[in-house]
């Protein structure tokens, strides 16, 4: 029998698992208080609208606000007495609270978070690829039943997610520092930016662009986020704040001339950032590679970049990873093309023979 579900809430996350899940086959009702982001939703093949006398729901996916999923996860367990119900919001354990404040029969609530996200919000910004290889945890309590943690399982499965499962708690500890934090670090680091005259920020490379990606997210969405994870990101922050106030004690000692041991602080910091960032998972959730950096200066014309791509393809080689950055005033980017060590030397002189001219 075609497994049925049922999303509430027709934004980025709910909009592109409807579109995710009824490619895969299955059958999908979307709801959401708004008429026109559900219609929005359905144009784009998410599913159908919900009517009188549909069906139950085999699954209920709960893709609202985090202020509000637990109210919501309540409602479509007293809705839906046979079914199972997940939610999708980013923080656990406040939502979880909330639906044991309410009665919920916790045996069929599971549950999860995709980390999966765009910094464009709502329905029209949706992607049915969006979860494909994306972490996509299930968050189980002590009440849920097997079963119950199953079809939420495979409800993540299906929309192309790679499934794990971790605890309330443990997983508010965790995104407090894979994602929480960071968003925060970056928002921070941009405001910076406001006061730069024109010039200066003209000279923004790839480094701050990195750093600020996400810093144009939505603000009321974070501060809800923020606000139901607000002990472990302030744990976070708390060991953050003791160590940038280390940073900060160093350079005013070089500021002033007497910088004994400041620099030994700033050389551990950021060595410490280097074990960090070598544990992050590298390409399809896999042990963190090192891979070389082939970097060409591609003309800023209507389809180099393609060409570019095509004669890496066209060379037998793998292209890894890719970042652009453009040259200040220049009429050309830097395309920096990451390969395999064994092979990047053989990509240079294929490039090379095409006509490419290589930076550094």
């Amino acid at each position: 029998m075609t497994p049925r579900v049922r999303i509430v809430g027709t934004g980025l996350i709910g909009t592109s698992l409807g579109i995710a899940l009824s490619r895969a086959g299955y059958a999908v009702v979307l709801s959401d208080p708004s008429p026109t982001a559900c219609a929005l939703a359905r144009d784009l093949g998410a599913g159908s609208l919900a009517a009188q006398g549909d069906p139950a729901p085999d699954v209920v996916v709960v893709a609202a606000p985090p202020d509000v999923a637990g109210e919501v996860v309540a409602g479509e367990l007293d809705r839906w007495p046979e079914a199972v119900v997940t939610d999708v919001a980013s923080v656990k354990v406040a939502v979880l609270d909330r639906v044991r404040d309410l009665g919920g029969d916790l045996t069929r609530y599971v549950g999860s978070h995709p980390m999966a996200g765009r910094e464009r919000s709502g329905a029209v910004a949706a992607r049915g690829d969006l979860f494909d290889g994306r972490a996509w945890v299930v968050v189980p309590s002590e009440e849920s039943s097997p079963a119950a943690v199953d079809a939420v399982r495979a409800v993540a499965s299906a929309a192309g997610g790679t499934v794990s499962t971790m605890s309330p708690t443990d997983h508010d500890a965790a995104v407090a520092v894979v994602s929480h934090v960071p968003q925060l670090a970056s928002s921070l680091v941009a405001g910076r930016l406001r006061d730069l005259s024109d010039p200066a920020v003209a000279l923004s490379g790839q480094g701050i662009r990195d750093v600020t990606r996400v810093a144009a997210s939505d603000p009321q969405l974070w501060t809800q986020i923020l606000a139901g994870n607000a002990a472990a990101v302030r744990e976070v922050l708390a060991h953050v704040h003791a160590e940038l106030g280390e940073v900060i004690t160093a350079l005013d000692g070089l500021a002033d001339g007497d910088g004994v041991g400041a620099r030994e602080v700033l050389a551990r910091i950021v060595a410490q950032g280097n074990a960090g960032h070598a544990r992050i998972p590298g390409k399809h959730g896999a042990a963190p590679t090192a891979y070389t950096t082939v970097v060409v200066l591609v003309p800023d014309e209507p389809g180099e970049l393609a060409r570019l791509l095509h004669d890496v393809g066209d060379a037998g080689v793998n292209l890894e990873d890719l970042h652009l950055e453009h040259g200040l005033g220049q009429p050309f980017g830097l395309a920096e093309v990451s390969v395999l060590p064994a092979v990047a030397e053989r990509l240079a002189d294929e490039l090379l023979a095409r006509g490419w001219r290589l930076h550094g």
